[in-house]
């Protein structure tokens, strides 16, 4: 028998039916012939519930509290699971991260997994019973409760596939694969079969919701292929794995993000380590940032701008201040009103042009570019928030449609 991971996200776990829907499928994996560990996110809206709640406490509540709070909705997810688990006739045993032997470093809020003794799990699946592990979370060095940031119980169960050299992992979502584009936004967005983990990888950090960027460069570095696919269908999907070369499509996907921010330094001083001292101090926070620009320089002095994600411009820009203060520049400021569109695709490294085809896509909707940012599968524009989804459909269609 082989070794099923199978990771349901927030939105098929969200109510009681919809757990039912998931217990069911479990059950029918197990009498299959499989032995079955299964990955769980938090109900719903449960984790931004608790965030609000413990915002209205603490403008910056402490990270090792915000990770002992919001590992609590997992573990609702994992006791809930297995009740209508064992309602079925089949034995269930929920794990927390921890007694899943997660170990993580010490860096609350976006831990990053050290190692995994997957022993107690191998020893209750050779007992017969299906696992339920808490996605999203594990234990630091010092024994507190760490989280593996959002979508991280997509990490969770990619790592717990390669440590218990699983057959086969599928990634459980509320639609039924990953898209050439926000089907939402662009209905004519198509389902990608098959995609690198190299495209997959740029989705994730260009916005796309469907995979943690961090679970998809951890099952690139290990070679795990997985599956994303819908909780409510049976069949489709998209298989992520190795893919070294595709002829055809030049552009296999556009994303869009518009949870980015833009923090812009006016007038700092152009001389050596000034840049070393502004993301030195961002990176001692563990803030990720995105795209840099830097104006040239006029007498000795320069502008550089650099984006975040949302959620951590207040941290940000706060230590930005003080940076700039430090430095003597003129001003710091920051930006919400923008987003990110991106393409993406192998097919890129060998077709010239790709750059000024979407340039020309967004200048004939009337959209300005703001910055610039490429490699040689991708290419990032930041623009205003409000052209962010007419960008989208203009540059799906210049190259997809």
């Amino acid at each position: 028998m082989g070794i099923i991971v199978q990771k349901y996200g927030g939105s098929s776990v969200a109510t009681p039916e919809k757990i039912r829907r998931v217990a069911e499928r479990v059950v029918n994996t197990y009498k299959s012939g499989n032995k079955v560990v299964v990955v769980v996110s938090a109900m719903g809206k449960t984790t931004d519930t608790l965030i609000d709640l413990a915002k209205q406490l603490h403008n910056f509540p402490p990270t090792r509290e915000m990770d002992l709070l919001l590992s609590t909705g997992e573990i609702v997810s994992v006791a809930l699971l297995c009740i209508a688990i064992e309602n079925l006739g089949c034995e269930a045993e929920g794990l927390p991260g921890f007694l899943a032997g997660i170990r993580t470093d010490s860096s609350h809020t976006k831990a990053r997994i050290c190692t995994i003794d997957a022993r107690r799990i191998l020893e209750e699946l050779k007992n017969g019973k299906i696992v339920v592990v808490a996605g999203f979370q594990g234990i630091s060095p010092e024994e507190n409760i760490t989280t593996l940031g959002r979508g991280g119980s997509d990490l969770t169960a990619i790592a717990i596939a390669g440590a218990v050299k699983a057959e086969k992992c599928e990634i459980y979502t509320d639609v039924p694969g990953v898209f050439t584009a926000d089907p939402n936004i662009v209905p004519e967005a198509r389902i990608i079969p098959i995609i690198s983990y190299r495209e997959m990888l740029e989705m994730a950090s260009a916005g796309a919701k469907v995979m943690q960027s961090r679970a998809v460069e951890f099952a690139q570095k290990y070679h795990i292929p997985f599956v994303v696919k819908s909780t409510f269908a049976d069949n489709g999907g998209t298989m992520v794995t190795e893919v070294n070369f595709k002829e055809g499509a030049i552009v296999s996907s556009v994303t869009l993000d518009e949870k980015q921010s833009k923090i812009t330094f006016f007038h700092v001083p152009d001389r050596p380590g000034v840049a070393a001292r502004i993301f030195g101090a961002l990176g001692k926070e563990n803030i990720n940032v995105d795209i840099i620009v830097q104006n040239v320089s006029l007498q000795g002095y320069t502008d550089l701008s650099f984006t975040v994600n949302s959620a951590e411009l207040d941290k940000a820009f706060k230590i930005a201040k003080e940076t700039g203060n430090e430095l003597n520049c003129k001003e710091v400021a920051s930006d919400s009103d923008i987003a990110k569109i991106t393409v993406i695709g192998l097919g890129m490294m060998n077709h010239p042009g790709v750059a000024a085809r979407m340039f020309k896509a967004l200048a004939d909707a009337g959209i300005n570019i703001e910055m610039i940012s490429t490699s040689e599968i991708k290419i990032s524009c930041i623009i205003k928030k409000q052209d962010g989804q007419k960008a989208l459909k203009a540059v799906h269609k210049e190259f997809i449609e």
